[in-house]
């Protein structure tokens, strides 16, 4: 076994332990380190001089020894040392009750004569302070807001060794902040709050009352939002700067006013027309009002006031769109109710009155602002008559003829009813329709109609339309005459009645026929001796004609639907009267004269041949009158010869006939004009 080590020293520096120096012994590799505390121990194993054996108790007497350990095995203890171990440090509780100042306390120390504490900034500035003392507390003043110390506390004992120490850290609660700001946004009803960051503050946190109403904000920046202010409301803004020592005092606090609420019980009158009065309540913290009133044409004005109302001019037929806000030196309140107020309709315009018949009229206007539907009313007559429709137009049917009416055009709106007071329009309806009571023959070709007037200020017209034309008279009365009709002819007679209203309808039309014209040519004819034909033109309108040759001898007649007729029992070389009816259907006559009319002479009588020599005739008659002269005429294949005796002879000779031919001797009386009379008896003469 290796030599008994020599203790030199033996110490306790701290409270749980005690070092040991010994010198070396030759040939030890290990070190056995004993402190004995009555029946307990401690052994520590170590490398070699100065060893410390731990796990000891404070303020405690042990006996140290030591043993030097080889692979032989262990020496003998060495001779023990008595050494104490120090006292142990005391457990420091730690405060800052303010800004410049730390508190610490601490719990007995057994054995403990005194205590010495020492306090110095962490970051080696400013000077150390130390108390020594015999309590168990104490306080450090004057000291930096906000700033970490650290701060050593140790005991001694009776013999003034000093304990173990403990060391412990402690920041000064932060200085109250300064420069507080508060800047308010309107929009959105909150604050930013700002201020000067403290030393050594951690958080801060933010409070904001009004009333019973507290607010807070927490930050650890130099600024904090607060949302969800009220409007109308007056706060007090503070802050209060937090460290892990505590806090500081609240900032002075700062006064916040929010903007003013939104005015309510808004109500809009048309107090006359044109006139709007819009007014409000009045709201907490509210300076002045600025009300905005926007048409629905997107014009836009508006109206400051410091009372609760304001006055704007309206127009008919618009809408209006009215916000009011309330403003203070905060800003602009939020937007309130919006309510809209539709003034009445405008009147139509651009009225216009139009007769598509005698008692109908249309009445047509402009579109006006506004209108849903409108009114039509027309006063007068018997009556009112009424017409309400979406369109811009409307028709007033069954008018009284002859009448005035006061027609007025009302436009109404859903949302307010019918329009102002509305100028009527005075229209007059056109005449009544005329009743033709009696239409007669004045004279040829005149016509006299007569009617019924029950119109006032009426001009009447009356029209004879037929295929030969129109034919118009017009008078103020109650009849005229129309002049120059053609014969023949049928019209439809018709009145109607003027006025500066406009034309009535015209009247029933009554038919009217004018006697048949007269045949414009007549042309006889004698066929024989006792038979004359008689032909004519169309007479326009006759249906039947009768003719009529008439002498002091005797009357011929003749009733026909031709436009000719033959006529017997004509008295030879007599003159008649020629008179003709053109009779129409109806049975209108029109009697017609013409040129008297002479038959032809008679016809000789006896008439006689005589042959004169080989080539010549001589033909004898017997006269009827001396004073006629007749024409013999021969008529055969080789030729054709005549003969007309002196005046008062009654024969007359052909000569240079020639022979071996059959001949027709003709003796008629002559003719002034016309062609030879043919009807008289003929001889042959071969």
């Amino acid at each position: 076994a290796p030599d008994i080590p020599v203790i030199d020293q033996a110490y306790s520096k701290l409270s749980n332990s005690i070092t040991v120096e010994w010198r070396a012994v030759p040939g030890a590799t290990n070190y056995m380190l004993t402190a004995q505390d009555g029946d307990s121990f401690v052994e520590t194993i170590v490398k070699n001089s100065p060893g410390t054996v731990t796990g000891l108790k404070p303020a405690t007497l042990y006996r140290i020894t030591v043993r030097s350990i080889s692979s032989g095995g262990k020496s003998q203890p060495s001779p023990f040392r008595k050494v104490k171990t120090v006292l142990a440090a005391p457990t420091l509780s730690v405060r800052s009750p303010s800004c410049d100042s730390i508190a610490v306390s601490w719990k007995a120390v057994p054995m403990a004569a005194g205590f010495s504490v020492s306090l110095m900034r962490s970051d080696g500035l400013g000077r150390v302070l130390k108390q020594n003392t015999t309590n168990t507390s104490l306080i450090f003043t004057n000291l930096d807001p906000g700033t970490l110390y650290t701060i050593k506390a140790y005991a001694w004992n009776a013999n003034g060794m000093p304990g173990d120490d403990f060391i412990y850290n402690q920041r000064t609660s932060p200085n109250a902040p300064v420069d507080v700001k508060v800047a308010f946004n309107s929009g959105a009803l909150r604050a930013v709050v700002s201020w000067m960051p403290t030393e050594g503050a951690l958080t801060y946190s933010v409070t904001v009352s009004s009333g019973l109403l507290k607010l807070r904000c927490n930050t650890s920046s130099a600024s904090c939002m607060v949302p969800s202010l009220q409007c109308s409301s007056e706060y007090d803004v503070s802050v209060t700067a937090h460290n892990d020592a505590g806090s500081s005092e609240p900032t002075d606090a700062v006064s916040l006013k929010t903007i003013p609420c939104a005015p309510v019980n808004i109500s809009i009158e048309e107090d006359e027309p044109g006139h709007l009065l819009v007014s409000w309540s009045s709201v907490s913290l509210g300076h002045y009002y600025v009300v905005f009133v926007k048409s629905d044409d997107g014009l836009e004005v508006h109206c400051n006031t410091s009372h609760t109302q304001c006055h704007f001019q309206s127009d008919c037929g618009f809408t209006y769109f009215i916000s009011v806000f309330a403003y203070n030196k905060a800003g602009q309140s939020p937007l309130g109710d919006v309510l809209n107020y539709t003034t009445a309709p405008c009147c139509p315009g651009d009225f216009r009155a139009v007769f598509v018949s005698s008692d109908t009229v249309r009445v047509a206007w402009a579109p006006v602002r506004g209108a849903d539907a409108y009114e039509t009313r027309a006063l007068g007559g018997s009556g009112v008559l009424l017409c309400r429709d979406t369109a811009t137009a409307c028709t007033l049917s069954a008018l009284q003829c002859s009448t005035r009416y006061n027609i007025t055009v009302h436009s109404f709106s859903e949302a307010r009813g019918s329009s102002a007071a509305c100028a009527p329009r005075c229209v007059a309806t056109a005449p009544c329709s005329p009743e033709i009571k009696n239409i007669s023959k004045e004279g040829l070709s005149v016509i006299r109609v007569q009617w019924q007037a029950n119109n006032e200020e009426a001009m009447y017209i009356v029209t004879a339309r037929g295929e030969a034309g129109l034919w118009h008279c017009t008078s103020t009365k109650n009849s005229c005459s129309l002049m120059d009709l053609p014969c023949g002819s049928a019209f439809s007679v018709s009145a109607i009645a003027r006025s500066a209203a406009g034309q009535s309808l015209p009247s029933y039309s009554i038919p009217l026929e004018t006697a048949p014209c007269c045949p414009s040519d007549l042309i006889l004819t004698q066929v024989t001796q006792s038979v004359t034909n008689i032909s004519w033109s169309v007479g326009r309108g006759a249906h039947t004609y009768v003719t009529t040759l008439e002498s002091p001898k005797g009357q011929a007649k003749c009733h026909t639907l031709q436009t000719y007729c033959l006529l017997g029992c004509i008295t030879c070389g007599t003159n008649y009267t020629v008179s003709l009816k053109a009779i129409s259907e109806t049975g209108l006559t029109s009697s017609c004269t013409y040129q008297g009319y002479s038959s032809s002479a008679c016809c000789p009588s006896g008439v006689k041949l005589y042959r004169l020599s080989n080539n010549g005739i001589r033909v004898f008659w017997r006269a009827s009158d001396e004073t006629i002269n007749y024409n013999a005429d021969l008529h055969g294949s080789k030729g054709n010869f005549s003969c007309t005796p002196s005046s008062g002879l009654s024969h007359c000779d052909i000569t240079r006939i020639p022979c071996g031919d059959v001949y027709t001797v003709l003796v008629a009386p002559m003719t002034n004009k016309g062609p030879k009379l043919t009807f008289c008896p003929k001889k042959i003469y071969s």
